[in-house]
């Protein structure tokens, strides 16, 4: 896959607004949560930290963590399943949103490697692009994930 080069800019960052940010964690719909927590726990190696339940909205819950990474699962009854185009890295842009979850990885062959071994599917092979590889997969759910591993020193970009 021919993918452009980015430029590296390293903005200078705006005086910070007076209070605290820092990542909590990511929303991700599923039309089986135990099935999830199953998957993010089997491929990637997260935990369940907590569950929610909140029959006003209605949904079923679970936060997992691995390390500092929190992702929050949420089971709707009656949730319309994810369109095929989302499932698609390029043809989701077209849609307004958020698109994937990224995460940083310090071996991204070996980690597609362990995945593909087990069944996880591909939605775009591994490419190099502006001092890191990546490439994405897809959870149980179809839902998008992108892997980078940074070549060039700047992780956690």
């Amino acid at each position: 896959m021919d993918v452009t080069p980015l430029i590296a800019v390293d903005e200078a960052p705006p005086p910070p607004p007076p209070f605290d940010l820092r990542n909590h964690h990511c929303g991700i719909s599923v039309p089986d949560l135990e099935a999830s927590i199953a998957w993010y726990r089997d491929m990637l190696g997260f935990a369940v930290e907590l569950r929610t339940d909140m029959p006003q909205v209605p949904f079923s819950g679970a936060f997992l963590k691995r390390g500092s990474t929190r992702i929050e699962l949420f089971e709707r009854p009656g949730a319309a399943p994810l369109p095929p185009d989302r499932r698609d890295p390029d043809a989701d842009l077209a849609t307004h949103g958020t698109k994937h979850m990224a995460l940083e990885v310090s071996d991204i062959h070996g980690a597609f490697a362990f995945l593909t071994e087990r069944g996880v599917e591909v939605a775009m092979p591994i490419f190099k692009c502006c001092g890191m590889s990546a490439g994405y997969i897809r959870d149980n759910a179809g839902n998008l994930i992108e892997l980078i591993e940074h070549e060039d020193g700047r992780r956690g970009l």
